[in-house]
């Protein structure tokens, strides 16, 4: 278990604002991890506690949106006052505020319906948080209703907590048909999310025949008018790192007129891929990008390609097993 003495030092390091930004990155996922054990442990609530106080801190929008999606990925309840906090502070920004929304969503817990069910409503509210707030509702009502007992789900290779569960397995799963639900702005975001994710998981193991036709069809949402689809897209581009998404995503990241949320998504998915052939130097061309959140993603995605270079274990401050 990870010592009081380590949560402090990774929350000191978190919450500095003379610290680089790649490096309270680090420091994050290593609270995460300890935030996330099952069972929980004495760890557990201090972790919450380090991520939580940098929420409220931070100058980086950037750092603040990932703050309140690794606070969603930790099941723990405890974290449900925080990510309230955040987005019923409508001077926050949106896309602090979205995540906030979609944090509460993949936490689960029935009490955080009225406050979600009070901004998707509310026509004052920034699109992109009354669309995230919309999925966050139904992610609750399906993981909490008799039906979604009777799916029989693919077990997914990602141990992400997802704004929406995939469709239920198709002994032939038809790329065309998923493509088709996907593109459909007449369905509900999360029918179309579900979309989205059992396309991912049709697309790893990356040698998959089914990996390259999935991303294709994926790469077609990136004209999707709502931004918030189009940085999902990019946030599952960034999960898989296949090298088929390089060309989608660095034409988003290189797309000036394109949302904030979504560039940097693009730039963070491309910083999973640094490994690759001219990704890096991709990445350089952005360092002085006129949007502040576009630079901290490529500060960040320059860090997470060193990292996959060297072929390290965790992208942390300290590996997995000093926390366990």
């Amino acid at each position: 278990m990870a010592s009081p003495e380590t949560i402090a030092a990774l929350r000191q390091t978190l919450t500095s604002e003379s610290e680089p930004l790649a490096r309270r990155y680090r420091a994050l996922f290593s609270l995460k991890h300890v935030a996330s054990l099952q069972p929980p442990t004495d760890a557990t609530e201090p972790a919450i506690e380090a991520i939580a106080a940098a929420l409220f801190t931070s100058s980086s929008e950037l750092l603040k949106h990932e703050l309140a999606y690794c606070l969603g990925q930790s099941r723990q309840k405890a974290a449900v006052p925080y990510l309230r906090r955040v987005l019923e502070n409508r001077s926050e920004h949106a896309m602090c505020r979205h995540e906030a929304a979609e944090a509460l969503g993949a936490l689960g817990f029935k009490e955080s319906l009225d406050i979600l069910k009070e901004k998707r409503d509310d026509p004052t509210e920034p699109v992109e948080v009354r669309e995230t707030c919309d999925i966050a509702v139904d992610r609750i009502e399906w993981e909490t209703s008799e039906g979604s007992r009777k799916e029989n789900l693919k077990k997914s290779d990602f141990a992400s907590i997802d704004p929406a569960p995939p469709l239920p397995l198709s002994k032939d799963p038809s790329i065309p048909e998923l493509e088709s639900t996907l593109l459909d702005t007449s369905k509900p975001l999360f029918q179309r999310y579900r979309a989205m994710f059992t396309l991912r998981d049709l697309a790893s193991p990356p040698d998959l025949p089914t990996a390259v036709p999935a991303i294709q069809a994926l790469a077609k949402g990136l004209n999707d008018p709502s931004a918030l689809f189009r940085h999902e897209i990019a946030f599952v581009f960034g999960q898989l790192a296949h090298p088929a998404a390089i060309p989608s995503l660095t034409a988003t990241l290189s797309n000036l007129d394109e949302h904030g949320m979504v560039r940097h998504e693009a730039a963070e998915a491309l910083g999973s891929l640094g490994d690759e052939e001219g990704v890096e130097e991709t990445l350089r061309r952005f360092l002085n990008d006129p949007e502040k959140v576009v630079r901290d993603s490529i500060e960040v995605a320059l860090d997470m390609a060193e990292y996959e270079k060297r072929g390290e274990k965790e992208y942390a401050l300290i590996p997995e097993t000093a926390a366990a």
